[in-house]
């Protein structure tokens, strides 16, 4: 019989790139569906909510100017990753959602296959939502898809990993970055997460993942200048009425919980990933009008 002690894993936030602890020194408990002491989980402060906007915003150029070819490639390297960690996922998702280790198997699997899913359309997007238009005149015009910028994403509370997956993967699957509220009951699958992203080709400060009080982290982010966007799948409708004031400051756009939000095993469509792109039309002369062109 082994006398062995166990090594406790020390939860860490993702920001940047990078495992720092929250800059308040605070922890919260995490336990399961049974009560049960799982681990001590970061409790994000508003500084660390900043901290990881400016992470995100560094990481933005570089990100949204990779090849969409690229993207890809990385988004299913993470698949990768996930496939060769499933064990540990299984057990933290059945601990996180009091599941069956059968029943967690299913929903890793479907995460991973998710990460799969969005790589596949990074580069295909833009051919359905773009597209030459009809002019009535001696020009043409183009539609093409940019990202919005620094996403803020809520994620579900109940769903901590696939769930989590869903609303992540279609951010940065169109060149947008992202600062990511997770669970704040079940936050272990999202920090996990967080160590498969830093080794699978990621950029550091494209995914930032904070944990602690939903409501504390979230609303400074709303209000914040330099957020561009806010997912607001994980609030419920009075903490989503707030935000959606907040984030008014600026005109960031909203997506509001959507009605097929509770069953995140249903097929995700593409809505996700057409919530924060811009449009640019690109206007051309053609004929006796010269070669010169202007962009809106």
């Amino acid at each position: 019989m082994s006398d062995r002690l166990t090594v406790l894993k020390t939860y860490k936030l993702y920001v940047g790139g990078k495992f720092p602890r929250s800059e308040s020194g605070r922890v919260y408990e995490v336990t399961d569906s049974k009560d049960k002491w799982l681990a001590n989980a970061p409790l994000s402060s508003r500084k660390d909510a900043r901290d990881a906007v400016v992470a995100a915003r560094k990481a933005f150029g570089g990100w949204s100017g990779a090849t969409a070819y690229n993207r890809g490639q990385v988004l299913y390297r993470v698949a990768e990753m996930l496939e060769g960690r499933k064990d540990q996922f299984v057990r933290e998702v059945a601990d996180a959602e009091g599941l069956s280790k059968s029943k967690a198997t299913v929903v890793v699997d479907a995460a991973i296959d998710r990460w799969v899913w969005y790589a596949g359309w990074t580069d295909k997007i833009a051919q359905i939502v773009g597209g030459a238009n009809p002019v009535a005149g001696p020009f043409f015009n183009l539609s093409t898809p940019e990202p919005t910028g620094v996403v803020t994403v809520v994620a579900p509370q109940e769903s901590s990993f696939l769930g989590l997956v869903s609303v992540i993967a279609p951010v940065i699957a169109t060149g947008n970055t992202a600062v990511v509220i997770a669970s704040e009951k079940s936050p272990l699958p999202a920090l996990s997460l967080g160590e498969v992203l830093a080794t699978s080709d990621l950029p550091g400060g494209v995914v930032n993942i904070l944990t602690g009080r939903t409501r504390e982290i979230a609303a400074p982010l709303a209000a914040h200048q330099d957020v561009n966007a806010i997912d607001l799948s994980g609030a419920d409708a009075d903490l989503a009425r707030e935000l959606e004031i907040a984030a008014a400051d600026n005109l960031k756009r909203v997506l509001r919980p959507q009605a097929v939000d509770g069953d995140w095993s249903a097929d995700q469509g593409t809505h996700r990933l057409t919530a924060f792109l811009e449009m640019k039309t690109v206007w051309h002369p053609t004929g006796s009008l010269g070669a010169s062109g202007s962009a809106y």
